[in-house]
């Protein structure tokens, strides 16, 4: 799993006064929780863009007055009509203490539903799991070279070494969904074959008489 850099400085002063001063200097206030103690700090909100402006998942190692502690981004409260970040949580994390983490998934290979017409729907973009930091993979990979149309993939199909998937397992990941077009291909097909039958038997039938 990545890990990106990401540095703050711990707070003296607290409250809604001092929060606001910080926000209009474009820094953000932020908490990071799990240790000994709850720890308050400020963050430039440039620092901030490399973990929430992507669909990767980090591991954070934020730098706060010379101390370096591993953590994840817990919570993130944006503004209800700006597109400003007014506070951030992150989460403490040791090396021998599984993470309950969303991981997102990877899509691989093409499936043959597709190519038959079918359009893939997919349901959950990211899964749940809990695992030691060190085993989070960045993607969880998905291979669909096997989908056929009306086929799906649950959470209990899905395997991933050292990996505990915290969804239900009956939950659909993705599923090739038979359209209209992929419909009539099926039925025209089918009507084919039986047409084809259907002149075969008549030409024994004949073929018998004579």
């Amino acid at each position: 799993m990545k890990s990106v850099v990401v540095k703050g400085e711990k707070r003296v002063a607290l409250g809604k006064k001092e929060s606001k001063k910080l926000r209009a200097q474009e820094i953000v206030p932020a908490v990071l929780y799990g240790g000994e103690e709850v720890l308050h700090f400020a963050v430039p909100f440039s620092e901030l863009r490399k973990i929430i402006y992507t669909p990767s998942v980090f591991l954070v190692d934020l730098e706060i007055n010379g101390e370096t502690y591993k953590a994840l981004m817990q919570d993130i409260q944006w503004h209800a009509v700006e597109e400003k970040v007014l506070h951030v949580d992150f989460l403490m994390i040791s090396d021998d203490k599984p993470i309950k983490i969303e991981v997102p998934i990877n899509v691989l290979g093409l499936a043959p539903g597709i190519t038959a017409g079918g359009k893939m729907k997919i349901n959950l973009r990211r899964l749940r799991v809990k695992a030691l930091a060190k085993d989070v993979p960045d993607t969880i990979d998905i291979e669909v070279s096997k989908i056929e149309l009306g086929q799906s993939i649950k959470v209990g199909e899905i395997s991933v070494e050292n990996l505990e998937f915290l969804n239900s397992k009956s939950n659909v990941v993705l599923a090739v969904n038979v359209t209209r077009l992929a419909k009539t291909t099926v039925d025209e097909e089918e009507s084919g074959e039986e047409g084809e039958e259907g002149a075969e038997a008549e030409e024994k039938t004949s073929e018998e008489k004579n």
